[in-house]
């Protein structure tokens, strides 16, 4: 799993503004990077989630994601916006910290519930919100989710 996130997948400072201006970001980012094929399917496969319920979590994180035949290859694509974007999050706040996982249609059952489970219990851990909140480039980001996720520790 850790190679599905790279610093070249995480763009810090966002100008994004709107839940529809962070999708469109991802899937510009997802397109740039050969992730996927069509920056459309992406937006879309994201709206089509978000509208069956949230994936706004706490304190400012979302991990919007989607599967779709136009991924090519598993990722975590990150979004760090300067300003919060409404989510309807469990919390209420806004959010502006995007973990957004995309995944290929084929590995739907066994990759994107392995990928979603990791950032979700990193997400519940304190010390490593707070680590992603003072990251300050896209290579230490990348560090700290790719131990995350995969278990290890500095």
């Amino acid at each position: 799993m850790k190679k599905m996130i790279q610093p070249a997948y995480i763009q810090l400072q966002a100008t994004a503004t709107s839940q529809q201006g962070v999708f469109q970001t991802i899937a510009d980012i997802a397109v740039a990077n050969g992730i996927a094929s069509s920056q459309e399917a992406i937006v879309e496969g994201l709206k089509a989630r978000e509208k069956e319920s949230t994936t706004g979590f706490q304190e400012g994180f979302a991990i919007p994601h989607t599967q779709a035949e136009e991924v090519s290859q598993p990722a975590i694509i990150i979004v760090r916006t300067e300003t919060g974007v409404n989510w309807e999050s469990f919390d209420g706040k806004p959010a502006f910290f995007f973990l957004s996982l995309l995944i290929p249609k084929s590995e739907a059952g066994t990759t994107h519930l392995q990928a979603l489970s990791a950032l979700s219990r990193a997400l519940i851990n304190e010390d490593i919100r707070q680590a992603m909140l003072r990251a300050t480039t896209s290579t230490e980001l990348a560090t700290i989710i790719s131990q995350a996720i995969s278990g290890e520790d500095d």
